[in-house]
């Protein structure tokens, strides 16, 4: 028989709040949210390839908004497109984590005026970084005065 001092002890342990997880239990939590993610960056990734395609060739729409287009030119995948690099930038961002080519695509998207250089030179520029892993890294060298100078010792 236990003693009411070990009885105590034992009823004291055994009260765990009705939230408690362990901690393995929210690093798996975590881990699942992380990975069901990584669909939505693959169908984000195939579907910015082909309207890239796409856009290299001429049509208009896939980095700004088409209403100015006419009725035939108008690109609801490309419209679909930039809401899923949206959706998922935002996703991303709650697990403190970014896509480098959804950030890019969704800048690419905030160009206007005399510095527009075209949609589709836009998506060639975009299809080269792309093939040579460029995505993420700066796209111009940094001006001279910013580059380390080297040092004689």
């Amino acid at each position: 028989m236990q003693s009411e001092e070990e009885a105590g002890e034992y009823a004291q342990r055994e009260q765990v709040p009705d939230d408690y997880e362990p901690p393995h239990a929210h690093d798996e939590s975590a881990e699942i949210q992380r990975a069901d993610v990584s669909p939505l960056v693959a169908v984000f990734s195939e579907q910015l390839m082909a309207c890239l395609e796409e856009c290299s060739q001429g049509r208009r729409g896939l980095f700004g908004d088409a209403s100015h287009l006419n009725p035939g030119e108008q690109w609801p995948e490309a419209e679909r497109l930039r809401e899923l690099a949206f959706a998922l930038q935002s996703i991303l961002a709650q697990q403190e984590e970014r896509s480098a080519l959804c950030d890019e695509f969704l800048d690419l998207c905030t160009i206007s005026g005399e510095y527009d250089p075209g949609e589709p030179r836009l998506a060639r520029n975009l299809m080269r970084r792309i093939d040579r892993g460029e995505v993420g890294t700066a796209t111009e060298p940094p001006p001279p005065w910013l580059k380390k100078e080297d040092t004689h010792s």
